[in-house]
């Protein structure tokens, strides 16, 4: 009975714990996005008060200005285009190739996984100048070829490079999950006349959702959310710009001015797509990452 009780004790105490960890973490996430999202609905007297008062009223001014006064709209739609170019060509190519490299042994394919796995542990911050240089000189010898360039201050470039970099994280888990899926389901579809590409989309592919699901978040996210790359490609101070870079702009131009209610609307602005997209697709990112297949 004594080393029962002990084991029950140690057990609750680790619950006790493992809840104790939960909760702090989330207070720690929680509280300061709430707290931005009150304080863009402040106005601007009240934040030279206590920083925890709640709002007066609600103040949707600030988030008019931000959309019109500070260009946000203009910008939140360039990030909408170039996120969702992005996730577009990343999926039209990594699709395919994970499903080639996961289920087919073909002349080159351990090169080709070799290559993507080594793609890894390359961070795409350490290559920005190099891509930059590579799109500078492009856009010279256009120049001197057709009298004008178009690969840097372009949103369609931007997506590619985006596309580009994030294909060896996204082939590489999709090819995991690929792999993990039954062959039974393909050679039925073979019997019955279907091809390659048909028992792919039709037979993997719906099989695949919820890591696709999860694949298209984490990239959303990645998209959404860079800085580095959109700021060293979309350099000219007349074009256009992404969320993120504008908000840098807004940030330091409501700072000086110090319309702090416009700014945290800008931060809110930036945030609720993500938040929203997280929502909706929550229950099927649960499900990417823990089914790893059939199992029968």
């Amino acid at each position: 009975m004594t080393k029962e009780k002990k084991g029950m004790s140690g057990e609750a105490l680790y619950k006790l714990f493992i809840y104790v960890v939960l909760i702090t973490l989330a207070v720690v996430i929680i509280v300061p996005v709430a707290w931005v999202f009150l304080a863009s609905i402040k106005q601007n007297s009240e934040f030279y008060g206590n920083p925890w008062a709640l709002p007066a009223g609600f103040y949707w001014q600030n988030f008019v200005e931000a959309w019109n006064a500070a260009s946000m709209g203009s910008y939140m739609l360039n990030s909408v285009l170039v996120t969702a170019l992005s996730l577009v060509l990343l999926l039209v190519i990594a699709l395919p190739a994970a499903y080639c490299l996961a289920r087919f042994q073909f002349r080159g394919s351990r090169f080709l996984n070799t290559c993507f796995m080594a793609g890894l542990f390359i961070n795409v911050n350490y290559i920005v100048v190099p891509i930059f240089l590579m799109l500078r000189d492009g856009d010279a010898w256009l120049k001197n070829l057709m009298g004008n360039g178009f690969l840097l201050n372009n949103l369609v470039v931007l997506a590619v490079v985006y596309a580009s970099t994030a294909l060896p994280f996204t082939i590489y888990l999709l090819s995991g999950y690929f792999a993990t899926l039954p062959h039974d389901f393909e050679e039925a579809a073979y019997i019955d006349g279907a091809g390659y590409g048909q028992a792919m989309i039709r037979i993997i592919f719906p099989m695949a959702q919820p890591s696709i699901i999860t694949i298209i978040l984490f990239n959303f996210l990645s998209f959404w959310n860079e800085y580095i790359i959109s700021m060293t490609l979309m350099s000219s101070a007349t074009g256009q710009k992404t969320l993120p870079v504008g908000l840098l702009n807004l940030m330091q131009a409501q700072q000086s001015s110090a319309q702090y209610g416009i700014l945290y609307a800008g931060l809110v602005l930036v945030m609720l797509p993500t938040l929203i997209l997280y929502m909706c697709v929550q229950k099927k990112l649960t499900q990417g990452m823990t089914v790893g297949g059939l199992k029968g």
